[in-house]
């Protein structure tokens, strides 16, 4: 199936985002895997989540296995991809372009622990270089 959008122009949803995240980690899922992972978390429609899946398979967001009675999806948007997408939107709309601004304040709001603080200061020696 051909995808009706570029990830490029892609404006997730809340919901599309937990989906992807479920199937990033899982790799392959039914709809009804997906739903009860879902539901730890909000109440949702079994028929909702079907519905959304499906949606994000027309997109080209999903890929689905239709050659058993039960279908299995898959994400075919990769998570750096659109991590990326978002975060230049993000840093775009919200910090007017600054990245130093975002990880000031990400870096404020949120404790990092000594290995993410060493991981981070690893980077931006490799970004001096």
């Amino acid at each position: 199936m051909e995808p009706i959008m570029s990830i490029k122009n892609y404006k997730p949803s809340e919901t599309e985002l937990e989906i992807l995240q479920i199937l990033w980690d899982k790799e392959k899922c039914t709809v009804r895997e997906v739903h009860e992972i879902l539901e730890q978390n909000k109440e949702t429609g079994y028929t909702t989540t079907l519905k959304q899946m499906q949606v994000m398979h027309e997109k080209g967001l999903l890929s689905r296995d239709a050659s058993s009675k039960i279908h299995i999806y898959k994400a075919e948007a990769g998570k750096e991809e659109v991590q990326q997408q978002i975060l230049g939107k993000m840093i775009d709309t919200v910090y007017n372009g600054s990245a130093a601004r975002l990880v000031m304040q990400a870096l404020g709001n949120h404790t990092a622990s000594d290995e993410e603080i060493d991981a981070i200061q690893k980077y931006l020696t490799q970004l001096r270089k």
